[in-house]
C-alpha cells in the first residue's frame, strides 16, 4: 500500500477520535443535565484508560523498538511541550461558550489554541500506526494494521466522550441548539487527525526517532492526565461526597482494567 493511502487511513482514525467528541453532547438529546457523578466517572474512566494506554502501549512499544536511554528524552520532550504550549496560551481564556459567538477571525485563533491543547492526542494515534502494513496485526480493506493502533484510536476515542460533555455543558445553557453542540464539540477536536497524519509521517520516515517518538506521546498523554483531566473531575466533583473521590478512583479503575489486555497482545 502506498504512502498516501497510508496517510488516509491515519487521518481516518484520527477523524473518528475527533468525531467521538460529538458523542458528549448526544446525553443532551436525551436529558437537559449530565450529572457531576457521571462526569466525574467519565473523568475517571479517560484518566485510567489514558494511563494505561501510556503504560502498556506506547511505553512498552518504546521499549521493545528501542533502549530505556532512547525512550526518555522522547517521554521528557512530551511533557516539556505541553507544559510550555499551555503556558504560551495560558492568557488566551477559551471557554465554549466562545465558539458560538465568534466571527470568522476569532475562530481561526480558537481552532489555533485548540490545537495546542488536542494536538498531543492526535500524536500518539499516529505514532501507534508507525507499523502500519509492515508488521503484524488484523487485515482491514487490505491494510494489516497494528493492534497498539485498534487500542490506541479507542482509547483516545473514549478519551474524548467526557470533553464533548464539558463542551456541551455550557452551550446548552446558552441555548445552543443540540445539533450545533455536537458539531462545536467535534470542532474542538479537529486538530486531531492533522497531528495523527504528521506525527506518521516523521516516525516513518525517520524511524530511528520511533522510541523516541512512542515516549514523546506516553509523556504527553501521562502530563495531560495529571495536570488536567483529575484537576478537572476534582473540581466537578467538588460538591459531591467525599468530593467526588470514590467516583473519580471508580473511573479509574474501570480505565485501566479496560486497558489492560493491551500489555498482552
Amino acid at each position: 500500500m502506498d504512502l498516501l493511502g497510508n496517510l488516509a487511513l491515519v487521518f481516518v482514525a484520527g477523524l473518528v477520535t475527533a468525531l467521538a467528541t460529538g458523542l458528549g453532547a448526544v446525553p443532551f438529546f436525551l436529558v437537559d443535565d449530565v450529572g457531576d457523578r457521571w462526569n466525574v466517572i467519565l473523568w475517571g474512566l479517560a484518566s485510567g484508560i489514558m494511563v494505561s494506554a501510556s503504560l502498556f502501549g506506547l511505553l512498552m512499544e518504546g521499549l521493545a523498538e528501542g533502549t530505556i536511554g532512547d525512550v526518555v528524552p522522547g517521554l521528557v520532550a512530551g511533557v516539556v511541550l505541553v507544559v510550555v504550549s499551555h503556558r504560551v496560551i495560558s492568557g488566551v481564556e477559551l471557554h465554549p461558550r466562545k465558539y458560538e459567538e465568534a466571527d470568522y477571525r476569532k475562530l481561526v485563533l480558537i481552532l489555533g489554541v485548540l490545537t495546542v491543547h488536542s494536538f498531543p492526542e492526535g500524536v500518539a494515534v499516529g505514532v501507534s500506526f508507525a507499523d502500519l502494513n509492515i508488521g503484524q496485526g488484523p487485515a482491514v480493506l487490505g491494510f494489516t494494521i497494528p493492534l497498539l493502533a485498534v487500542f490506541m484510536t479507542v482509547a483516545i476515542s473514549i478519551h474524548n466522550v467526557p470533553e464533548g460533555v464539558a463542551i456541551s455543558i455550557p452551550l446548552r445553557a446558552m441555548g445552543v441548539s443540540k445539533w450545533k453542540m455536537v458539531w462545536w464539540a467535534v470542532f474542538s477536536s479537529l486538530p486531531q487527525p492533522v497531528g495523527a497524519v504528521l506525527a506518521f509521517y516523521f516516525v516513518r520516515t525517520a524511524r530511528e526517532f520511533l522510541p523516541a517518538g512512542f515516549g514523546f506521546a506516553a509523556g504527553a498523554m501521562i502530563y495531560l492526565v495529571a495536570a488536567e483531566f483529575v484537576p478537572e473531575a476534582l473540581e466537578t466533583g467538588a460538591d459531591l461526597p467525599g468530593g467526588g473521590r470514590r467516583e473519580l478512583v471508580g473511573g479509574i479503575a474501570a480505565g485501566v482494567v479496560l486497558m489492560t489486555p493491551l500489555a498482552f497482545v
